[in-house]
């Protein structure tokens, strides 16, 4: 039996082979797109229509859809297919919870121990980026996410900010949504200088009191999404 003459076989292209989409490059452009409601509650996922779009098998993808599955923003209905999730406030509150014990701690330790200039300049640079992006929401959101990495990694534990990455999803939802429409960029513009200058002063309890007040934002501006968007959200 004769083989493929030489002229009818493709080439291997390494460039082309290293360009494919991996698994984790998929599932963080899916999280992005779903958290900035690229990708809208309720909607339809295809895994066919995913690969094509991204070019890749459909492997990759169905890896992908498995942890975002895990991370509550897809939900698989047997017979139907999967589907963005809507924005749960259960789900929100549990992620607002995690998140507000973790950065009540780490304005602590920053306040008692005290920040770099370096450190101060950086983390007040992300709020010069806030203030630049004003209703720009994934502008504003990048610098905000900026502000809190900054003092998160100012600390020194190791792999805190993954840890928060994993547990704010949900409320990275509602806070792109509230932007501009819930909430003024202007309160948390102003939240953060006073977490800041609380941090500057070494005042750990001061520290505290202001982060607290600034988790406390998303529930307010919840409960406007809420009844602006009862499509995209679950109470």
């Amino acid at each position: 039996m004769r083989g493929p003459s030489p002229t009818s076989l493709v080439p291997f292209d390494p460039q082309a082979t290293a360009t494919l989409p991996t698994t984790n490059s998929l599932h963080a452009d899916l999280r992005r797109d779903i958290i900035q409601l690229v990708l809208r509650p309720g909607q339809r996922l295809s895994e066919n229509e995913i690969a094509l779009r991204f070019g890749t098998s459909r492997a990759p993808v169905r890896e992908a859809f498995i942890r975002l599955a895990e991370e509550g923003l897809i939900e698989v209905r047997p017979q139907r297919g999967s589907f963005v999730t809507r924005i749960s406030i259960a789900a929100m509150q549990r992620a607002r919870f995690v998140r507000e014990a973790i950065e009540l701690s780490v304005v602590r330790r920053a306040a008692e121990a005290g920040l770099s200039a370096r450190t101060i300049e950086a983390v007040e640079q992300t709020i010069v980026d806030q203030e630049a992006a004003n209703d720009d929401a994934d502008r504003f959101t990048a610098a905000d996410d900026g502000f809190h990495r900054a003092l998160v990694e100012a600390i020194g534990i190791h792999q805190l900010w993954a840890v928060l990455e994993r547990e704010k999803v949900q409320f990275d939802r509602v806070r792109f949504l509230s932007i501009g429409a819930a909430t003024p960029v202007n309160v948390l513009v102003r939240q953060h200088r006073a977490i800041l200058e609380a941090i500057r002063r070494q005042d750990p309890a001061a520290a505290e009191a202001a982060m607290r007040d600034h988790m406390a934002e998303v529930l307010t501006a919840t409960r406007t999404l809420l009844a602006l968007h009862p499509d995209l959200i679950v109470e």
